[in-house]
């Protein structure tokens, strides 16, 4: 019921459209109530009427069609393309409004979330479970309460001819609504299992299809299919207990409706022929039959779909649900345009709260314009120093501030829109090229992106293509080689033109050509800014103001190029190794 009240919220701001098309509802399926009383009519005021003429019976049989034929060919038909019409466009709507706010919650979720959970499961909360619970709008806001009221307005009807027959016909009412809570129960939890199931299969799917090229390089085709073959036969097994559940529900509950047309066929033709009631009350009451227990086995089927749709609800609001590790604090406010200085101050962290640190009480200070590099051995916290900068995470003690600011007490936009990062595996989206540099800047101008291209030495191989900077990369740049990703994404940055510069094995794994158009594009990029930069070759950051060398999460040597050569110590033997090699 909590996930039913937190749905409404986004079910509000439609209230109106939906009474209306409740009322289109009411009306779409009174018409075929009428059917049962014309068919009375017919039969013991046309049929059995013994002082009217054959001409006569005949003119009433024909006024009576004539009205069922407005009723059904022109009044039903309009009535019911708008209660569709209008039932569908306010569902998608909610949908839209529903997908709008998971995108924006997605994108402030830090990057911890990210790393603790699947891909796939995140794409089908936010698509597969989003889009089922469109059933709670259509049916369970709309079909269920229109099949009830027509059930009470049937009932009424049937009250009205008959009290007697009326509750013969409902003998089998409450071993139905026994029967639904019963069964509905269980059903619930097995369908959000089943939804889990499936899950996991898109979850496994999608990082096999981006990783299909490890898959047939070493030659696991067979491994992976076992594997799959588990995951899939897992959601089989989950599926097959909701469908033999659901199997037993409809068994019990058509049954039990069952009772009704045989009750009120045997007490009322004893009534008949006993004279007690005549024929055309008991095909009214046949009639009405159908127009009381179809309602009621459509709210059977209504109420599986309802279970699948909270189901989902439930899961969708679980990653709702999920807290932001990374957000601004009350009183926070925008950086001003920055100098660049950068300082850690006796700052202590580590990904896991019960985990051993990564860094530890390290402390340093870069200039302004300066570009300081950060080296050691893998694993030593290089790469997260340069991620607490933009707060991808947060220092656990100390402070980092940047122009004095401590960038805890800044809004997270204005401190990220000053720093630039390059990667050593940029992503790419599949769009343009053209769109893909603009993410640096979504305002700037054809003459901008071409400007940062050419500073970047990407704009010659753009050229090369046929459709140049409209040219579509592929999924993650899949078109482009290494370098050209490199590139472009540099681009990007130089269109942005951030105070703050942070390079991450910008050059590695990359050809000596690529690397050294890279290397010009980059030395280009950090002129007169604050520039961070990991490196694992030595000899692409001799330039650098500072070299840090970071072990174990320790500052354990702080100079210059020549500096640390001179000391001859930890840098002076990691230099000449690389050297040597």
């Amino acid at each position: 019921m909590g996930s039913m009240r937190r749905y409404m919220q986004f079910v509000k701001p439609y209230k109106w459209d939906i009474v209306i098309t409740f009322f289109f509802g009411i009306i779409k399926f009174m018409i075929p109530l009428a059917t049962p009383i014309i068919i009375k009519i017919v039969i013991d005021d046309i049929i059995g009427a013994e002082k009217l003429s054959t001409e006569q019976k005949t003119t009433e049989l024909f006024m009576w069609l004539g009205i069922m034929a407005v009723m059904f060919f022109i009044l039903r038909p309009p009535i019911e393309y708008y209660r569709q019409y209008f039932g569908q466009r306010i569902s998608n709507r909610i949908l839209f409004d529903i997908r709008n706010k998971m995108y924006g919650h997605l994108q402030k979720l830090g990057l911890k979330f990210y790393a603790n959970n699947r891909v796939g499961d995140v794409i089908s909360r936010t698509i597969n479970d989003v889009e089922q619970t469109k059933e709670f709008v259509v049916t369970g806001l709309m079909n269920v309460w229109i099949d009830l009221v027509t059930v009470f307005i049937a009932i009424g009807i049937m009250l009205y001819m008959d009290v007697e027959l009326t509750l013969v016909t409902l003998v089998a009412l409450p071993f139905y609504i026994i029967s639904v809570k019963f069964f509905f129960t269980r059903l619930r939890t097995l369908t959000r299992e089943r939804s889990k199931a499936l899950a996991g299969v898109q979850s496994y799917l999608h990082e096999r299809v981006q990783g299909m090229s490890v898959i047939k390089s070493f030659t696991l085709e067979k491994h992976e299919q076992a594997i799959f073959t588990k995951t899939n036969q897992n959601f089989l097994d989950k599926a097959l207990d909701q469908t033999r559940w659901n199997a037993k529900t409809f068994m019990v509950v058509n049954t039990i409706t069952g009772i009704a047309p045989v009750a009120v066929v045997g007490y009322a033709g004893y009534q008949v022929i006993h004279g007690n009631i005549t024929v055309g009350t008991l095909a009214l009451f046949i009639g009405y039959i159908d127009s009381l227990y179809n309602p009621l086995r459509r709210l059977v089927n209504s109420s599986t779909t309802l279970t699948q749709s909270v189901a989902s609800m439930d899961r969708m609001f679980d990653l709702f649900d999920e807290e932001y590790d990374i957000t601004d604090q009350k009183n926070a406010k925008d950086l001003p345009i920055v100098q660049g200085k950068v300082q850690f101050d006796d700052v202590v962290f580590r990904y896991d709260p019960e985990g051993r640190n990564i860094l530890n009480h390290m402390s340093f200070t870069i200039e302004a314009g300066q570009t300081a590099a950060f080296v050691g051995m893998s694993g030593g916290g290089k790469s997260t120093i340069i991620s607490l900068i933009p707060r991808f995470y947060d220092v656990l003690e100390g402070a980092i501030k940047i122009d004095g600011h401590d960038i805890r007490h800044t809004t997270i936009h204005s401190l990220r829109d000053q720093i630039g990062i390059v990667q050593q595996d940029n992503v790419l989206f599949s769009d343009s090229i053209k769109e893909n540099i603009m993410m640096g800047n979504p305002r700037a101008t054809d003459e901008e992106v071409i400007k940062a291209a050419k500073a970047a030495n990407a704009h010659d191989f753009i050229m090369e293509f046929p459709e140049g900077y409209n040219t579509m990369v592929g999924e993650r740049g899949v078109k482009l080689s290494g370098g050209q990703k490199q590139r472009v994404a540099i681009a990007r940055v130089f269109l942005k033109n951030p105070p703050i510069l942070i390079l991450d094995e910008a050059t590695s794994a990359l050809d000596l050509e690529s690397e050294a158009l890279i290397q010009e594009s980059l030395e280009r990029l950090a002129h007169n800014r604050t520039t961070l930069i990991v490196a694992h070759r030595l000899s692409t950051i001799t330039h650098a103001d500072q070299i840090m060398l970071i072990d174990h999460g320790e500052l354990k040597e702080v100079g210059t190029h020549q500096e640390l050569m001179d000391r001859k110590r930890l840098y002076s033997d990691l230099f000449n190794v690389q050297v040597l090699n």
